[in-house]
């Protein structure tokens, strides 16, 4: 029994490590042109991580990783999601977008803000260094440009 809890735990380590070296080499392998990496909104109240898709595919999906300003007792929460069973969640961990996919320079695919409660077509772009990320719904768009963050 001994053997099986030693191996069990030698497992368990190996697993950790091996999850921590590949979250933290996702940001350092990102380069200046690439919309992977972590990314501080322009009204800088949260920072967004975008990274591989956990389908498999080659899309980039974006979640909140980190609220910047401060949230409520218990935590911010999602609580203009249409979906009335959603409005509980806490914030940290939402999916913002989903499958981002590259058309030249751009990526396009769906976003989600969890401050309108609404979903939108998304592109995804770099431009000198900055995130320009535009969000449509209908006719009506919006672009915002968002900064790398450390």
């Amino acid at each position: 029994m001994k053997q099986r809890d030693h191996a069990m735990r030698r497992f368990s380590t190996a697993m950790i490590a091996a999850v921590a070296g590949v979250a933290l080499a996702a940001p350092a392998s990102a380069d200046n042109n690439s919309i992977a990496g972590r990314w501080r909104t322009d009204d800088g109240k949260a920072v967004i991580t975008i990274a591989p898709c956990s389908n498999g595919s080659a899309a980039l999906c974006g979640r909140i990783s980190r609220i910047l300003v401060a949230e409520p007792a218990g935590g911010a929460r999602d609580t203009n999601n249409p979906n009335a069973s959603l409005r509980e969640r806490p914030l940290v961990g939402v999916q913002v977008f989903t499958n981002l996919t590259r058309e030249g320079e751009r990526w396009t695919g769906r976003g989600y803000s969890p401050e309108e409660g609404r979903h939108f077509n998304a592109t995804v772009r770099v431009e000198s260094g900055r995130l320009n990320v535009r969000g449509c719904v209908s006719l009506f768009c919006r672009t915002m440009v968002w900064a790398r963050a450390s």
